[in-house]
């Protein structure tokens, strides 16, 4: 018998790509940008993590409206006004001059950044997969680590050679370019438009309804006033904006002990155990206690911060660095998997997008937490301290849930 192939997979390389540069440019980039302004400028931390705060919280509005924009305009519009957007805002910060320009290049890279982050991943691919979506979502997400591997550290070098300017003009460009093809060529609303079902699976169900009809606010009010949803939204929220916050100031942290060449290294590192832990989670979450995971994520994330507020050597750094790396991508990752079992598949849209937009809206205040509490203390170690009693409430909180009741409906 002939196996078809399923275009669905088509689908997860396309997120695949779009996850490496929104990411990339978009998150993992930020790092950089920071760094350097500081550096070109000579800005405090808090001064150039205020506009950072505001590009979160612009994004996580958008992004809490995800749903209903993939749901109305289909994922190759969204993606690619996105795109225009994320590109436009990097550009902007290439040719900043004052401190205040940063506010509105943030604010239209947060455009780019609403529309194509986590919440954009989950929202393309669930319509395309439900037996397998615990791996699938992985593999698009290891794009978003692989931004971290790849384009950030990229970046360092780059600004080295042709200046920060050109650095980030080159950078924009190759992100219209890419996105903008990939949206085009290949985006789709879903296995309907094939003729097939989820999985590839004959299509023998009706679509699912959206969320956002007449009773659509009733039935998303409803869902906040209940522990089930806060025990999945507040735990991701405190942990996210820890971890956001640490890997903002990443390379600043690390600099003055292993310099730009380590710094860019670090990143490396980091990344790349992001890639390592989601790989490995992607491969076994579909058969473990989804909560659990996501708290023994949390531990072992406060022992690398542990020894990164230590640090008494340049390996001590890479280690805490590795070990907090490991849950850098299983926490953009494990809200999603944990609302795909607990609440119906015809909600899930809507719930990822109200998830992830009030994690944005949290972890928003990361990058500030962290530049203040460093600029009073005067050194990064309060600050990963207070980074580390996030991470440890939102390890108890996480697994204070009910037991998940799974909504699966099989093919068939």
């Amino acid at each position: 018998m002939r196996v078809r192939y399923f275009y669905g997979w088509n689908v997860v390389g396309a997120t695949f790509v779009m996850a490496l540069f929104s990411f990339g440019l978009g998150f993992y980039g930020v790092s950089v940008y920071v760094a350097m302004l500081q550096d070109l400028h000579g800005w405090s931390a808090a001064v150039v993590s205020m506009p950072v705060t505001v590009y979160y919280l612009a994004g996580a509005l958008l992004t809490a409206a995800g749903g209903a924009l993939y749901e109305r305009f289909g994922p190759r519009a969204v993606v690619a006004g996105g795109s225009v957007a994320m590109a436009a805002g990097v550009a902007g910060l290439s040719v900043v001059t004052k401190p205040w320009q940063l506010y509105p290049a943030f604010l239209v890279m947060s455009v780019g950044w609403g529309t194509m982050s986590g919440a954009a991943i989950n929202i393309i691919l669930a319509p395309w997969f439900r037996r397998r979506r615990g791996l699938v979502v992985s593999i698009a997400f290891n794009g978003a680590t692989l931004g971290g591997v790849i384009v950030a550290p990229a970046l360092i070098p780059l600004i080295g050679v042709v200046g920060f300017t050109l650095a980030l003009e080159i950078a924009a460009l190759v992100l219209l370019v890419v996105l903008v093809a990939v949206a085009a060529g290949v985006m789709r609303r879903g296995p309907e438009e094939l003729g097939v079902g989820p999985d590839g699976d004959p299509d023998r169900s009706p679509r699912a309804v959206p969320w956002a009809g007449r009773d659509g606010g009733r039935w998303r009010g409803a869902a906040v006033r209940t522990w089930r949803f806060w025990s999945v939204s507040a735990p991701f929220a405190l942990g996210l904006a820890a971890q956001v916050g640490v890997l903002t100031h990443l390379v600043a942290l690390v600099t003055p002990s292993l310099g730009t060449a380590g710094a860019a290294r670090v990143v490396s590192v980091t990344t790349a155990a992001a890639l390592i832990g989601r790989l490995v989670t992607g491969f076994v979450v579909d058969r473990l206690n989804r909560r659990l995971v996501s708290s023994a994520t949390l531990v072992v994330q406060i022992i690398g911060l542990a020894l990164l507020a230590r640090a008494p050597s340049p390996v001590v750094v890479y280690a805490g660095c590795a070990l907090f790396g490991l849950g850098v991508g299983n926490l953009t990752t494990l809200p999603g998997l944990i609302l795909s079992v607990e609440w119906p598949r015809e909600r899930f849209s809507a719930l990822v997008s109200l998830v992830v937009g009030i994690n944005q809206f949290t972890f928003a205040f990361g990058p500030s937490l962290v530049g203040v509490v460093r600029d009073w203390a005067g050194t990064y170690g309060a600050a990963l301290g207070a980074c580390m009693a996030l991470q440890a409430a939102a390890a108890v909180l996480i697994m204070l849930g009910p037991e998940a009741r799974r909504w699966r409906t099989e093919a068939g």
